[in-house]
């Protein structure tokens, strides 16, 4: 079963921690383990070590 991505600008369907999967632009996945908590209904923000637009699951 796959991951369910969630893309930077989308709100978050459920409160938790959330990591960086990969760039939407480069579709590459990066090393980049930083953990966020996002709120249910918080907008996703672009990936913290490059700032660019990524995907996003739950940690």
């Amino acid at each position: 079963m796959a991951d369910n991505k969630y893309k930077t600008g989308e709100t978050a369907p459920e409160s938790g921690k959330f990591k960086v999967d990969s760039l939407v632009n480069s579709g590459s996945s990066i090393d980049d383990n930083t953990k966020i908590d996002m709120e249910k209904g918080e907008q996703f923000p672009p990936s913290p070590s490059s700032n660019e637009a990524a995907y996003w699951v739950k940690a």
